[in-house]
């Protein structure tokens, strides 16, 4: 009887985990179809050029995205690019290295940096940050910014509201989130493994190398992607910060936007075709997000078999 009943429940636990993994599937089924519906218009009336125009302007029904799909990407990338170290050393202090009472606290003020609200850290950036950030970018383009190659991308004239500094807010919000993900992941690796990489005479460098990172990096990408995918998101902090500025440039000092940005600023008063265009940005950053988070899979299967192979 015994025998029978757990598999009565074995079965039940089978049924309620294949319906909950068949109901994400279903909402992000039904969100893209909706949203694809409500953005037909403007993707039937703009065409390729949707994504390839650089030329938006609601008053002559002309819907190009490329500006936002580009400040969308940069200003994630720039994110990713500062939040990524920072966020494995932190993870990395708290694991290895900080006593009990460090850990504790420092593991409390992370999560409580990823309790705080976006809007917030969009006013602080706006009211603190934008000043302070034009001075030390009008140093930077000042000396760096004169270099042949690193002109491009650091010369002036600068703007506080740029997306150097969309990216710094981006970086600051993500931080938490992959720290915190790092972190989990940093503890599976058993103790008896660190120690027997010490026990061999490595360093506590070469222990991590060695003994940590082959074993975790699947799961420091995918938290990385997860902190991606966050910052791609992002709107209120980035449309406060980034400039509102229509124009694709390697000059990260420059005013910018961004797709989750156009859409705060402009859904509410849009109607028509206008709407649709809108709707239709939400849509291709839901595609870009899956398209991410299937190429972090892919990278992160990899890491895991060529980490056993090596093992």
């Amino acid at each position: 009887m015994a025998a029978s009943g757990g598999k009565r429940i074995d079965r039940a636990f089978r049924a309620v985990a294949f319906a909950a993994g068949f109901a994400v599937l279903a909402i992000l089924a039904l969100i893209a179809y909706s949203t694809t519906k409500n953005a037909w218009p403007a993707f039937v009336h703009q065409g390729l050029s949707f994504l390839t125009s650089t030329h938006w302007d609601p008053n002559q029904d002309e819907f190009g995205a490329f500006d936002f799909i580009y400040g969308t990407l940069l200003t994630a990338f720039i994110a990713l690019a500062l939040a990524v170290p920072a966020s494995i050393g932190i993870a990395l202090f708290i694991t290895e290295m900080a006593p009990k009472r460090v850990r504790t606290g420092t593991t409390y003020l992370v999560d409580l940096l990823a309790a705080i609200p976006s809007v917030v850290y969009g006013f602080w950036a706006l009211e603190v940050l934008t000043t302070p950030a034009k001075r030390v970018y009008s140093g930077i383009a000042d000396t760096l910014g004169k270099l042949p190659i690193l002109g491009h991308f650091l010369g002036g004239p600068v703007s506080g509201t740029s997306f150097m500094t969309a990216g710094l807010i981006l970086a600051v919000m993500v931080t938490p989130i992959i720290t915190s993900l790092s972190r989990e992941v940093l503890a599976t690796v058993a103790q008896d493994d660190k120690n027997a990489a010490l026990a061999m005479g490595a360093t506590r460098w070469e222990m991590l190398r060695v003994a940590v990172f082959p074993r975790v990096r699947s799961g420091l990408i995918g938290a990385s992607m997860l902190g991606l995918g966050r910052a791609m998101g992002e709107t209120i902090a980035v449309a406060l910060v980034i400039g509102s500025s229509h124009q694709v440039t390697s000059h990260i000092f420059f005013p910018g936007d961004s797709m989750a940005a156009v859409i705060a600023h402009n859904f509410g008063e849009a109607t028509g075709l206008s709407r649709s265009a809108l709707i239709g940005l939400g849509v291709v950053l839901f595609a870009i997000t899956i398209v991410i988070n299937v190429l972090a899979r892919i990278i992160a299967n990899r890491s895991t078999a060529l980490a056993g192979t090596a093992r």
